[in-house]
């Protein structure tokens, strides 16, 4: 365990973000134009690429590598530079692929938490956790993929609306689970 977050937690975590996401689309349709400015965002991109950046730098300074421990200084030394090269010379679709790789980070204490549970339950935070590890791995290899995600969902207010009510409803069934039965 890297992370020591309980089932509890992490339903708590997954199921205010979904509640949050559903009633922020559901309140503030028009935030759909905020939306569609995301995949190019450079200072969004910037931003969550910073974050994914100190993330990745304490997971890699932190865990157990057992018989890799060696690679750990390298590892540290390499990481920076990737971040600088990434920002130098992956402009395109920056805010994208920073998204796909938060989404990878942000899977695994998820999936951390309910590993060897016996909660059938718990099945709804892994499920989210592997939603958020698929989106994640096409953000980052096909990052126009999420633009073109967003620009479906976006077409309408129906479906706008739609997918923010499913977000929602998803959301509160995690939260109800993490109180009653986690």
């Amino acid at each position: 365990m890297i992370y020591h977050l309980s089932l509890h937690t992490a339903g708590i975590i997954a199921g205010a973000f979904l509640v949050l996401v559903g009633l922020l689309g559901l309140i503030a349709p028009g935030s759909a134009n905020i939306v569609r400015r995301l995949p190019r965002s450079n200072i969004t991109g910037i931003i969550l690429l910073t974050i994914c950046l100190v993330w990745a730098f304490w997971l890699l300074a932190t865990i157990q590598m057992g018989e890799f421990s060696a690679f750990r200084r390298p590892l540290l030394i390499a990481l920076p530079i990737g971040y600088g090269l990434t920002l130098r010379f992956v402009d395109e679709f920056l805010a994208a692929r920073a998204l796909g790789i938060l989404c990878l980070l942000a899977a695994e204490p998820l999936l951390d938490a309910a590993f060897l549970r016996y909660e059938t339950s718990r099945l709804l935070i892994t499920v989210f956790a592997y939603l958020l590890i698929v989106a994640g791995l096409f953000w980052v290899a096909i990052p126009y993929l999420l633009r073109d995600q967003i620009n479906w969902s976006t077409r309408s207010v129906f479906r706008w609306r739609c997918l923010h009510a499913i977000a929602l409803i998803y959301g509160s069934v995690i939260l109800r689970f993490t109180f009653t039965q986690y």
